[in-house]
């Protein structure tokens, strides 16, 4: 049974996903406001309002530094610098196309942000299948890791008493479940954005100052309404995937599971 290469030990998935997304996305939340039309509206104008294109080009750095460094330490590209690249593009890209320089927003902000906002969750369930069929698949990256699991003890089990087969299906499931996780979040994102700013009146002309404040809130909000049942879907999975192996192995969970 082949192993699937072991991640650079440096490179950790939660530093992974903050440098990557997240940093880049409050960048983008942050420094995106135009000082003028800040001036124009009456509202102060902070050091970091440094306009969409500004903001973009600082959100940018964040993934392709990181990609950077990781293709120099490893001579391999970095699939969440990749993911935040793309991520960053089309948030800041939509904000840009989204703007009106008379202070409105396109017709059609809702829809587009929405979408935006579901993509990112989606792609994401694509790459954790498709990872499935190579090396090194996402489902190890994130809960069946061997900074958790005693993965050789259990793989040297699963040699032991046949069941090869039988192993590959409960991991083929697991990151079925996986998956499942990330497309609930893509229904999600595009409920939350079209609450948010469904009703937005876009030829408002502080339409740009109110579509600012509603992803703000969105951004808010989606922490709670999205990541606790997402963070309660992948526990439910966790504990399936470490049920269905000590069923096929008969380990016990603190024989599955490494020492914390």
């Amino acid at each position: 049974m082949t192993a699937p290469e072991k991640p650079n030990p440096h490179d950790h998935p939660l530093a992974n996903i903050l440098i990557n997304v997240l940093i880049p996305v409050l960048a983008l939340s942050y420094l995106s406001k135009d000082p003028e039309f800040q001036q124009s509206l009456g509202k102060a104008v902070r050091p970091w309002h440094i306009g969409p294109v500004k903001a973009l080009i600082v959100a940018l750095v964040f993934p392709i530094g990181y990609g950077a460094w990781h293709f120099i330490t490893t001579r391999k590209g970095n699939f969440f610098s990749a993911l935040g690249l793309v991520s960053v593009l089309l948030t800041g890209g939509l904000t840009i196309y989204l703007w009106n320089q008379d202070g409105t927003v396109k017709p059609n902000a809702a829809l587009l942000f929405a979408i935006k906002e579901a993509s990112i969750p989606f792609i994401l369930s694509i790459a954790v299948i498709g990872s499935h069929y190579t090396a090194t698949p996402l489902l190890r990256v994130f809960l069946y890791t061997d900074s958790a699991f005693d993965i050789p003890r259990i793989e040297k089990r699963v040699e032991e008493i046949g069941g090869g087969e039988t192993y590959r299906i409960i991991l083929y499931r697991a990151t079925w479940l996986f998956a499942t996780s990330f497309l609930i979040s893509t229904l999600m994102n595009f409920g939350l954005a079209m609450y948010f700013l469904g009703g937005l009146d876009h030829a408002a002309t502080n339409a740009r100052e109110l579509y600012n404040q509603q992803v703000a809130k969105l951004t808010g909000w989606s922490f709670a309404v999205i990541g606790i049942p997402i963070l309660a879907f992948l526990f439910f999975t966790l504990r399936r995937l470490i049920s269905r192996l000590g069923a096929l192995t008969g380990l016990k969970d603190e024989e599955l599971l490494l020492p914390r």
